[in-house]
């Protein structure tokens, strides 16, 4: 795998035949020599989940005419370690991971896998992305977020990250003329007012179905994704994997234990 081009490693969260990450290799092979290591099934939602207590398998496939492509009967995470681990000769000098089919902006970003994925890339010291379009839609139109792939991934190409970080990119659901530009902010604060919905299946058990609504307490304030996404821009939030509240250990520090 000796190559004089950037080694780009692909993964996901909606599995490796997902439409998403059909457009996202699209862009990427014409900036570096791609190889895919992704999930053979959904894995949304998993957060930064690990295969620990079964087999991690992979299976070497050839859906996109790429240098390598390898299915894994793992996490997100699971994807990276081991492409990292055992399938790379080196380290990879751009991962990226998408593209999401619906949002990751603000708390969502704790429960995605896509975002885990680009997380565990930081760790690892390699410069990371995940790209998610706010669209759920099988059909989604990529083609927007098509272009601001390529934008983002060629400037951190070219310009590297700060190591441990990675960057939340979510794209708006809007056409290409539409969207108004990229605004680099915060992540809003703002979370999922769930509730458990009980209810019987026809043996008479009750089960559990989570709903909810999605509650922003940042509302207005501009510097947030949330308001980026809801204008119309790409936001980008430059996201760590340190999650030390590093203001509270002076308060904690004053405390008589």
């Amino acid at each position: 795998m000796k190559t004089k081009r950037p080694l780009i490693l692909v993964t996901n969260d909606d599995g490796i035949t997902a439409p998403g990450i059909a457009a996202l290799i699209d862009v990427v092979k014409t900036l570096g020599d791609v190889v895919i290591v992704a999930p053979d099934k959904p894995q949304s939602g998993m957060g930064h989940a690990i295969t620990i207590n079964s087999t991690l398998r992979i299976e070497k496939v050839n859906f996109y005419g790429v240098l390598a492509e390898y299915s894994c009967s793992g996490t997100p995470v699971d994807c990276v370690k081991i492409a990292i681990n055992k399938i790379l000769k080196r380290k990879p000098d751009l991962v990226v991971s998408g593209i999401n089919h619906g949002s990751n902006m603000s708390i969502n970003v704790i429960y995605s896998g896509t975002m885990s994925a680009a997380v565990e890339g930081a760790i690892e010291s390699v410069p990371s992305i995940g790209f998610s379009l706010l669209n759920e839609s099988i059909d989604a139109d990529f083609s927007a977020a098509k272009k601001m792939v390529k934008t983002i991934a060629s400037q951190v190409l070219k310009n590297g990250l700060p190591l441990g970080v990675c960057l939340n990119v979510n794209i708006p659901k809007a056409k290409t003329d539409e969207i108004k530009g990229i605004k680099v902010c915060r992540q809003a604060k703002a979370n999922w007012v769930e509730e458990l919905d009980e209810r019987k299946d026809p043996s008479g058990k009750p089960y559990f179905w989570l709903t909810g609504k999605f509650e922003n307490y940042d509302k207005g304030k501009k510097d947030t994704d949330v308001w980026a996404l809801e204008n119309y821009y790409v936001s980008i939030v430059p996201t760590q994997f340190d999650m030390t509240a590093h203001d509270s250990i002076k308060v904690i520090n004053k405390w008589k234990f």
